[in-house]
């Protein structure tokens, strides 16, 4: 059993279209909707069958803790539910698949307890990222000020090191993990509060806390270094390109499962192409 979990703020029209693509016997929904969207316009997708919608939902902030936060609960409520899934696959309402469902299923079950995400070193490869952890950032918080009291921490105080002697990597916040690995997330959050609290004061920690858990754990020896997922970022910016019929050539040739983002209220050809292969 595959469970997909997807975190949404937004185009109900392509989640629709997204979970309807996905269907499959053997695959279940948990759909993340942001706390400060209104489920209204999702209700349609939730008669679908095998579909669940998050009950402890989260106000996310862009870069804050929050998006962890909407995770971690999300994780919750697929292990409370009791199914054995053996992958848990994390997806924005943005992302597409570029493989079959079949093809993504039969991918999954010969790759049994591997875990799918991209981790760099902080340290020795992914330098830009070291003031995220060095500084403190009060994304996560929402008060007046926040940006001005944060520039006067960081000249104040020094530099912050992590509670616990471990070494730190990441890079995309997305992956398709093991149950097995969910719970060991799952449990190490809770054992260990210091280390909940250094990444609530870093920047973007959804695309590090995770991976760093792994990666300082027996589960290590499963860790694949690649989430499955085609991303451009040849536009530079904050946000990757949004693909279209210009990308065809490349998404039918990656070898990833997935791709992100498109935009299916401007662009609909693109996913009609998709939807026409088969591998």
């Amino acid at each position: 059993m595959l469970a997909h979990l997807i975190l949404t703020h937004g185009s109900p029209d392509h989640l629709k279209r997204l979970v309807g693509k996905l269907a499959n016997e053997q695959a279940h929904f948990y759909i993340h909707v942001d706390k400060k969207t209104s489920t209204e316009s999702y209700l349609s997708i939730a008669e679908q069958p095998n579909v669940f919608f998050i009950k402890k939902r989260v106000k996310v902030l862009w870069g804050g803790y929050s998006i962890v936060q909407a995770t971690v609960n999300a994780f919750e409520e697929i292990l409370a539910s009791g199914v054995d899934y053996s992958y848990i696959n994390l997806l924005s309402g943005k992302d597409y698949p570029i493989k079959d469902t079949a093809y993504i299923h039969r991918f999954f079950s010969e790759n049994p307890g591997k875990i799918f995400m991209r981790f760099l070193s902080v340290k020795d490869e992914w330098h830009e990222a070291i003031q995220r952890f060095t500084k403190y950032h009060l994304v996560n918080y929402d008060f007046p000020g926040k940006y001005r009291l944060e520039q006067i921490i960081n000249r104040v105080l020094p530099a912050r090191k992590l509670p616990t002697d471990i070494t730190l990597v990441g890079r995309s916040q997305w992956f398709t993990i093991s149950k097995e690995s969910v719970i060991y997330i799952v449990k190490y959050l809770k054992a260990h509060p210091a280390f909940v609290e250094y990444f609530k004061l870093s920047w973007a920690p959804d695309e590090s806390i995770f991976q760093t858990i792994l990666y300082n754990s027996p589960l290590k020896k499963d860790m694949v270094n690649d989430n499955l997922l085609y991303v451009d970022w040849s536009m530079g910016g904050a946000s990757p390109k949004e693909l279209t019929m210009d990308d065809k050539e490349l998404l039918r040739d990656s070898n990833q499962l997935f791709a992100r983002k498109f935009n299916s209220q401007i662009n609909t050809e693109i996913l009609d192409y998709l939807d026409t292969l088969t591998y």
